[in-house]
């Protein structure tokens, strides 16, 4: 029996299955499709990039995108398009994106930071393949938050294990943005609704 070749997976493909409102990540060459989250998973969500995105803009660091930016990690000329993923935040130095840089496409290369948000019954083998994967291909950090527990698991690349905080810690994170002390309970704030 003769074996069939799948085509490579191209970026354009992965461009086509966007326009279908799917969010997915591509592990191995396969594609694999994203979870809904919940209103917790986004409040917390939007706390970070706020906080992030107005440091960032007026310090002129770079570019903080929210959820769904495409990253592709790695590419093979035979195979394709072989692994990316799309963190819920994620922060891109100063420098990296420039005037030649095709803004319809999604991005080559890791970012700088990637900021997971856990939902509930999340795979913690798959989110220790995200971070391994960040590291792997260049980012320099990898924030990953429990909204339940109010925890913030900081990953830096080059030392063991993770530094943890949670309610009433302050993170600085000077080698992304210099400066800037970032307050645990401002991550995970809640807004006042109605009763």
């Amino acid at each position: 029996m003769e074996s069939v070749q799948a085509a490579p997976l191209t970026v354009d493909n992965l461009l086509q299955l966007d326009t279908q409102d799917r969010r997915f990540e591509v592990i191995n060459g396969e594609i694999i499709e994203m979870q809904p989250t919940s209103i917790l998973h986004v409040i917390v969500m939007s706390n970070v990039f706020e906080i992030l995105k107005a440091y960032a803009v007026s310090h002129r660091l770079g570019f903080v995108f929210p959820d769904n930016l495409l990253y592709i990690l790695h590419m093979d000329v035979e195979t394709g398009v072989r692994e990316t993923r799309s963190p819920d935040i994620s922060f891109v130095r100063k420098g990296r994106i420039t005037r030649s840089t095709d803004l319809t496409r999604p991005f080559l290369g890791a970012p700088d930071l990637a900021v997971e948000v856990v939902s509930s019954g999340e795979d913690a083998d798959m989110l220790l393949a995200k971070i391994r994967d960040y590291f792997a291909y260049g980012s320099e950090q990898v924030w990953v938050l429990y909204p339940t527990q109010r925890e913030l698991h900081q990953f830096i690349r080059g030392e063991k294990g993770a530094r943890h905080y949670t309610d009433g810690d302050v993170l600085a994170a000077e080698t992304l943005f210099p400066g800037l002390a970032l307050r645990i309970n401002d991550l995970f704030a809640l807004p006042e609704v109605e009763d």
